[in-house]
């Protein structure tokens, strides 16, 4: 069986209520967890669609990740902290809770074992951390805002990704420095506004693990009217140099997140002043092969483990679950 990203539907639309800001399927595929700009925390059950919120951080969550087994969630917010939930309970309550960064944390990984934590945030520092929420490391050397943070499945390594549209690659073990990604086409300056804009929103490899992807925003000539389109880049793993630029000409919206499907074709979320999106490209070609319009501005998405659910957070309050079908091979 392939698939067919063409096919793609909206099988569910579960309101909140408040603005939706990030989402993802927990790793047994039984939850949703969201959250939203009244500071709660929603986990919402796929089998019935009905849901649990709790007041969470102080501030908003940006960002969201599971300990391997799907017993513990973890938030990052821009209060500074990540605090570690258990996934299930009609009330849950905190099992750790640490002042991680100073100012925002965005983005929150798991490595595949479980035994490192990544938090990147507003300081232009990224962390590691053990699963009880102690510190292992802190590593230096990002002149921006840290956007996006990611574990490669070999365990030891780390990217990173800033608002200048700078990737760090790091070794884990040792925290050093082993090579830079340059994905300037994801950072402006807007001299009329004096406004750094962009960064690296995401970061995917692909199944073969060749292909890196990143993704975020270009063509900013309105940085504060929200005036750009959204962008991804994809780069050799093994060179590390750019292979292909993939715009989406016509979409107003940032690629808040870029996934790589079973198939190796990628689905990036675009969210913006044109809406939602989800954008469907093949890594060997420059334009989508399809678009579908969401019904309302996406601002996170997520990848179920079954590979053809894919859900998307928005502005109006809604977490939306699309689905992607199969077709049988001939």
């Amino acid at each position: 069986m392939s698939l067919d990203p063409k096919q793609t539907h909206v099988l569910h639309e579960w309101k909140h209520g408040k603005p939706l800001i990030a989402c993802s399927f927990d790793p047994t595929g039984r939850y949703l967890f969201t959250s939203s700009e009244d500071y709660t925390l929603q986990r919402w059950n796929l089998e019935d669609g009905s849901k649990v919120a709790w007041e969470a951080h102080d501030s908003w969550i940006r960002d969201i990740a599971f300990l391997p087994g799907g017993e513990t969630v973890i938030t990052a917010g821009c209060d500074d902290r990540i605090i570690f939930w258990p996934v299930t309970g009609d009330k849950p309550q905190p099992r750790a809770e640490v002042v991680a960064h100073k100012g925002w944390i965005r983005s929150v990984d798991v490595s595949s074992d479980g035994k490192l934590i990544a938090t990147g945030g507003n300081d232009h520092l990224v962390k590691l951390w053990d699963p009880n929420g102690k510190r292992v490391r802190e590593l230096a050397g990002h002149k921006g805002h840290v956007y996006s943070v990611f574990f490669h499945p070999d365990g030891n390594t780390l990217l990173s990704g800033d608002l200048k549209g700078v990737v760090h690659q790091w070794e884990t073990k040792t925290g050093k420095l082993m090579r830079t990604f340059e994905a300037k086409e994801l950072f402006s300056y807007n001299t009329g506004q004096k406004v750094d804009y962009g960064g690296v929103r995401d970061i995917a490899l692909s199944p073969d693990g060749k292909t890196l992807a990143f993704t975020g925003l270009h063509k900013a000539t309105n940085p504060l009217g929200a005036v750009n389109e959204p962008l991804v880049l994809l780069f050799d793993w093994a060179k590390g140099e750019s292979i292909r630029k993939q715009p989406a000409d016509g979409v107003k919206g940032i690629g808040w997140q870029v996934e790589f499907l079973s198939d190796g074709s990628e689905v990036c979320v675009s969210g913006g002043g044109g809406g939602g999106y989800l954008i469907f490209f093949k890594p060997a070609e420059e334009k989508p092969f399809h678009k579908l319009k969401l019904k309302d501005t996406a601002r996170d998405m997520s990848l179920h483990p079954d590979g053809l659910q894919v859900a998307t957070a928005h502005w109006d309050g809604y977490v939306r679950i699309s689905r992607m079908e199969q077709k049988a091979a001939r």
